[in-house]
């Protein structure tokens, strides 16, 4: 999909985004598990949703935050194209097709997630963009189950293919990738740049993400919770 080239930013050495590859970050859900918002959750020192915003941001171009209606949201730092969800209720299927009718006719690919994914690497959208072939979406299954947030689309039979599954009433994210010609990537594949799997840990509750604050701080030291 196009040579990579590196370039320093904030001091430090990155990948140039993946040629054609734009990202959708969901951030409209109502975190009902999570009992607060999860754009604002303080993570190694920037809220979630800045924090996925620059890893989705080392790998695509453009971005786009798709929130809800009336959601204030964190300062974000790279440029994004913010976008909202205008219709309540319809869930995150709802949601991708608003950040899908957001993407410029340049984006032949998107990198779909949602903003509880601290975990995500560059790598790991540089790796689905490896795998997708002429396939219409690079999905993993991993243990059987398909995780549609966290995989590669190109957008437009993606578009067409959300567009037809809300107008039908499905709002089934799994339908989408099912009505798709898929490319199941396997664990193994992926463990080639995320041993862990890490990328597929989502917060949905406050022993989540205690467990993710855990794992990082401020610079000053303090927890990240602090």
């Amino acid at each position: 999909m196009g040579a990579k080239t590196r370039r320093r930013e904030r001091g430090a050495e990155r990948e140039d985004p993946v040629a054609n590859v734009a990202a959708i970050i969901l951030c409209g859900g109502e975190s009902r598990r999570m009992g607060r918002p999860k754009a604002w959750l303080p993570l190694g020192g920037e809220a979630l949703l800045q924090r996925v915003v620059r890893i989705a941001s080392a790998a695509t171009e453009p971005v786009v935050v798709v929130a809800a209606a009336g959601q204030t949201l964190p300062e974000l730092a790279a440029p994004v194209v913010l976008t909202r969800d205008r219709l309540s209720g319809r869930g995150p299927l709802q949601g991708l097709a608003f950040g899908l009718d957001a993407l410029p006719p340049t984006a032949e690919f998107v990198y779909a997630t949602a903003v509880d994914a601290p975990f995500l690497e560059p790598a790991w959208i540089a790796r689905l963009a490896e795998l997708i072939g002429d396939f219409d979406v690079a999905a993993p299954r991993i243990d059987g189950r398909i995780h549609p947030l966290a995989s590669l689309y190109r957008a437009q039979p993606t578009r067409e293919a959300a567009r037809r599954l809300l107008d039908e009433g499905v709002l089934r994210l799994t339908a989408l990738v099912e009505r798709l010609r898929a490319r199941d990537v396997s664990a193994e594949e992926l463990r080639l740049v995320d041993p862990e799997l890490r990328a597929l840990r989502n917060l949905n509750t406050p022993a989540d993400y205690q467990r993710a604050a855990r794992r990082f701080f401020n610079d000053d030291g303090k927890s990240a919770t602090e």
